[in-house]
């Protein structure tokens, strides 16, 4: 079946809700056994969070853009057997090409940083969940710009970061990308997959023998169903259950979605700046702008906010974030470089009515939220999604591993249930 298929007039054996990366790793899993699904997708596209634009010629992530640990993550051998390209260049902050300070302050910031590192991990070892920003240095030259990282890394200050959470995440620093976008490669994964388009799901009853899933094209009913959303939709229960699932709201409310937003900005004269370069705006300070100048050697400036700057900037409204990197660029490059830049494409992740975020983070004292939002209802409703990944969480790769494990348990519990019947 194609991309916008027909809605289903009778009943599925499982009905997928969200077509982002988990969805769709489901949804291979599932085709590959032969079972009757469908993917109910509420936007007009397919790929969530993860969502490639082509602004003047050029494939822009506006979602998730990075292969991270890409030697051994899934997405990067279904992109290349699609046919696109991996590009294994470095990553810009593994590579010290960063423009923001000098090679001496760049030594004190790397060192402040691991020994942070080290303080959470050891508390994490304790067993103590607190805030990982208890362990900041006191006063610590430094501390801005690590809790801006975290605002990158986990879209929240590190007051709002789970020590043990923090901790379980597991990257071996390897950074690719996809040329043609992380976003296309997880949409063209879809393609061929039996998904409904614009086709909000509003009600999950679980109350019969079958489920009864009410969306605006109608209602589907299902033997089980595979439960992709964000956290935030769950939370605030724009997906009802009945009966209703206490320890499924408070497990998504302890895991919010943060908050980490792009713009991009063209720039004339490209070749007067170095490719493949970081630029922090300032190095003092939480609240600023990483820019990544050049990527893939194009004549651009993509620039990251997270945390609370995100969420002000993207409340001021349209353009706030170009006028905002503008300035951090200006006051590093000059003023002459304001005439030189144009603005090409901003995000607004908290904005987006099926999203309300960009990727999940457990809340301090939350690090067994992803166990107990993954754990199956009743062997009927599976959960999937980054937040359901022990170590792989707010990343693409561990949507995907928990997409396609979360199919294996249906199709074991279907299997044991035939058994059961004979």
């Amino acid at each position: 079946m194609a991309v916008n298929s027909h809605f289903p007039s009778d009943d599925v054996d499982v009905a997928v809700i969200g077509a982002g990366a988990a969805g769709v790793a489901a949804g291979h899993r599932l085709a590959e056994a032969g079972v009757n699904f469908v993917i109910l997708e509420a936007r007009s596209r397919i790929g969530g969070r993860a969502w490639t634009e082509t602004v003047e010629g050029m494939p822009i992530d506006l979602g998730c853009g990075w292969l991270h640990s890409g030697d051994r993550n899934p997405w990067t051998k279904i992109a290349e057997a699609a046919g696109l390209t991996v590009d294994r260049t470095p990553a810009p902050w593994t590579s010290r090409r960063d423009l923001s300070m000098s090679e001496a302050a760049r030594g004190e910031f790397e060192t402040a940083a691991e020994q942070f590192n080290r303080r959470v991990a050891a508390a994490a070892d304790r067993g103590r969940d607190g805030p990982a920003a208890e362990y900041l240095e006191r006063g610590g030259k430094w501390n801005g710009l690590i809790d801006a990282i975290s605002t990158y890394a986990n879209g929240a200050e590190l007051d709002r970061i789970s020590v043990i959470d923090w901790q379980h995440y597991d990257d071996d620093n390897v950074n690719w990308r996809v040329v043609e976008g992380y976003g296309t490669a997880i949409s063209n994964y879809g393609t061929g997959l039996p998904v409904v388009l614009d086709c909000a799901v509003t009600q999950i009853d679980h109350s019969g023998p079958k489920i009864r899933i009410e969306t605006s094209h109608g209602v589907v009913t299902a033997t089980a169903a595979i439960v992709t959303l964000p956290t935030t939709m769950i939370a605030n229960e724009a997906v009802r259950f009945i009966p209703a699932l206490p320890e499924k709201l408070s497990a998504a409310a302890g895991l919010p979605l943060g908050l980490a937003d792009k713009v991009l900005l063209a720039i004339d004269r490209a070749e007067d700046l170095p490719p493949e370069t970081r630029l922090f705006g300032q190095t003092d300070r939480t609240a600023t702008g990483a820019y990544h100048l050049r990527p893939f050697g194009r004549p651009v400036i993509e620039g990251f906010f997270g945390g609370r700057l995100a969420r002000e900037l993207e409340e001021e409204g349209e353009g706030a974030f170009v006028r905002f990197a503008i300035d951090e660029l200006a006051a590093h490059f000059g003023s002459g470089i304001r005439s030189r830049l144009r603005p090409l494409v901003e995000s607004s992740w908290h904005s987006d009515p099926f999203a309300r975020g960009s990727y999940s983070h457990a809340l301090p004292g939350k690090a067994g939220s992803r166990a107990a939002l993954a754990k199956p209802v009743d062997e009927r409703i599976f959960f999937a999604g980054e937040a359901c990944s022990l170590e792989s969480f707010s990343t693409a790769h561990g949507a995907y591993e928990t997409g396609a494990a979360a199919a294996a348990s249906v199709l074991k519990s279907r299997a044991l249930d035939s058994q059961r019947s004979k």
